[in-house]
């Protein structure tokens, strides 16, 4: 077997274990939902020493057998709505919690009766999500004097939060301490809690702002995919941190509360917050504010917080001390989320996953997009980012095809050397690169066009997961899901039929692919048949097995993905034929086709 041989064998092998390695690391598993959820106090930081929490509000612990649906949990306490184009819930006076949040252009499945998408949740009802803000008592000052998360807030300002329209509640604190916090929203997902506090006493009050993410037991829809994370993300002076659900039992235990924390002083620029799926929460102190940026989860009560402390401040008598801060609450969309960093979230497009590609995913994603706004359909979008890609990689595209025609040519005079070599293979191996050298041939140049298309293939298989813009997007016919697996199957007659067909990633789903796999295969085929089948049988049988075989294997990845790859397989055929035509090649399709059916006949000698 000649170096040539060697070298696809190698990389088809190579290119086997790539596909097979991340179909078996990433299969998407059964989401862990927990039956039971505690419902607990929370914990105010220690103004003191501007670090983590230890005053504990008086807040009885609740048992399992507590928690209520969810309409009983909101109108348990007084509350203030939320009523945007974008968002509707309620803001709890009970501690001036945002704890109910759901996002309005958004529905859990494409159903048309579907609920909206739930962001934000109260206490007391199953998997608690909600933001708190208060004021953490300083030296000399009583824990009870400062406003927590059982406080009883009053409305004095506003009756309804929505865009140019602010909410205001106060708490006077009995003792000469009277507390303001103002809530505005704007047209998207931005909160902005501006929080004052008056000393109308006699003598000086030192206390520090917080703000607070509180999530009771991890998200009920889990993911738990290797590609996605799910879990803190943090940005501190340009350095991004990513903890998952799993990683944060295992931080340091703070003795004192119970609870197990990683903290990181932010010295400038920062946020911290939760990231689901397509959804995420996040704490934002002003861009220049230096504050604690604390991770913590309390084991015993299943609770995982995200929080700001920012430093203390002594509030003079007849003073007034303010600190404003913004939360974010809502879908990943890009670009929102690159108009607010505009707007001075520092890195804030970085709460995305884009991953160790991301130099590759950004820019994709960013084509993508503008193609999607110009086109107006994700599907062909997709298509047209296929041919700006190939487009790109035209010139290395030209050279391995050109490299590919010549070696056909010549194909004579390498078997005339395997003659004279025999069983030399020294001899052969000489006599070859000789024959390269003479006629310019680089035999390795066709695997470079190959070894380019697996991390863009990544790349976008990343950005069709993660990006909410592919989630729903739809295509044409009974494509409306780009994000998800081809939902044709011969069982609904490819569509045809207004039934479901199997559930994706089950047995019935791998075995009778939709039509968009079965077109997968037959662009592969095709495109191989662009060269007579190679005379070695190890090669033979790899050319013969490859197309099928990917075929069945990226059948159950996302129809948007299977679109580029169709795409590409297509552009790919065309240019090769076109280029090795120029060279003087014409590649006998229709010859290689009938020659692949005929069998080949039994040596009789």
């Amino acid at each position: 077997m000649d170096d040539q041989n060697k070298n696809l064998i190698l990389a088809t092998a190579l290119s086997f274990l790539v596909i097979l390695g991340w179909f078996w690391m990433f299969p998407p598993p059964e989401p862990d939902i927990p039956l039971d959820r505690e419902v607990a106090d929370q914990t105010a930081p220690d103004a003191t020493t501007n670090n983590l929490p230890s005053v504990t509000a008086d807040v009885p612990e609740a048992t399992p057998a507590d928690t209520v649906d969810q309409e009983s949990a909101i109108s348990s306490a007084p509350r203030v709505e939320i009523a945007t184009d974008r968002l509707k819930g309620s803001v709890s006076l009970l501690g001036g919690r945002i704890d109910d949040l759901s996002l309005k252009d958004y529905r859990e499945t494409q159903d048309d009766d579907a609920e909206i998408v739930k962001m934000l949740s109260p206490v007391g009802s199953d998997d608690a999500y909600y933001a708190l803000y208060g004021w953490a008592a300083g030296a000399g000052v009583d824990p009870a004097a400062v406003p927590g998360p059982n406080t009883e807030w009053d409305q004095t300002g506003g009756t309804v939060l929505g865009i140019d329209a602010p909410v205001t509640l106060t708490w006077d604190n009995g003792a000469g301490l009277t507390f303001t916090r103002t809530i505005e929203v704007d047209e998207n997902y931005m909160f902005t809690i501006t929080q004052s506090v008056t000393n109308n006493g006699d003598a000086p009050a030192t206390m520090a702002p917080y703000g607070v993410l509180a999530r009771h037991g991890e998200p009920a829809d889990l993911k738990n995919f290797f590609i996605l994370h799910e879990g803190v993300v943090a940005m501190a002076d340009g350095e991004l941190t990513e903890t998952d659900w799993s990683d944060m039992p295992d931080f340091a235990l703070v003795e004192r509360e119970g609870a197990r924390a990683e903290v990181t002083q932010v010295e400038q620029n920062g946020w911290i917050g939760f990231t689901d799926h397509f959804w995420m929460s996040t704490l934002i102190p002003e861009p220049g504010t230096a504050f604690k940026s604390v991770a913590k989860y309390d084991d015993r009560r299943d609770i995982y917080q995200a929080e700001t402390v920012l430093p203390a401040q002594t509030v003079a008598p007849g003073a007034t001390a303010t600190a404003t801060t913004q939360l974010f609450a809502g879908a990943k969309e890009w670009e929102t989320i690159r108009n607010y960093q505009s707007a001075g979230v520092d890195r804030f497009i970085d709460s995305i996953d884009w991953g160790w590609f991301f130099f590759l995913t950004k820019p994709i994603f960013w084509l993508l997009h503008y193609l999607n706004q110009l086109i107006g359909n994700m599907g062909w979008a997709i298509i047209g980012l296929t041919l700006i890609i190939k487009a790109i990689l035209l010139p290395l595209a030209y050279k391995s095809y050109v490299s590919m025609a010549k070696m056909k040519e010549l194909q004579p005079q390498m078997e005339k050397l395997k003659e004279d070599a025999g069983d030399d293979r020294q001899k052969l191996q000489q006599g070859m690169m000789e024959l390269y050298k003479k006629e310019k041939v680089n035999p390795a140049a066709g695997c470079l066009p190959i070894l380019l298309q697996i991390p863009i293939f990544f790349s976008l298989y990343k950005v069709i997961f993660v990006t909410i813009e592919l989630r729903h997007a739809p295509f044409f016919g009974p494509f409306q899901d780009l994000s998800a697996p081809d939902p044709t199957s011969i069982m609904n007659l490819y569509g045809l039929l207004p039934f479901a067909g199997p559930e994706p990633g089950s047995i019935m789903a791998l075995i009778f692919i939709g039509i968009l796999p079965l077109m997968l295969g037959i662009s592969m085929w095709l495109q191989q048949k662009l060269n007579p089948a190679p005379t070695d049988p190890t090669q033979q049988m790899i050319f013969a097995w490859m197309p099928w075989v990917f075929m069945f294997m990226l059948g159950s990845f996302a129809s948007g993905l299977i679109v580029y790859w169709i795409a590409n397989n297509t552009i790919t055929f065309v240019q090769q034929y076109m280029i090795m035509r120029s060279q003087g090649y014409k590649p006998d399709v229709f010859g290689n086709i009938k020659g692949g059916f005929k069998k080949s006949k039994p040596d009789t000698k």
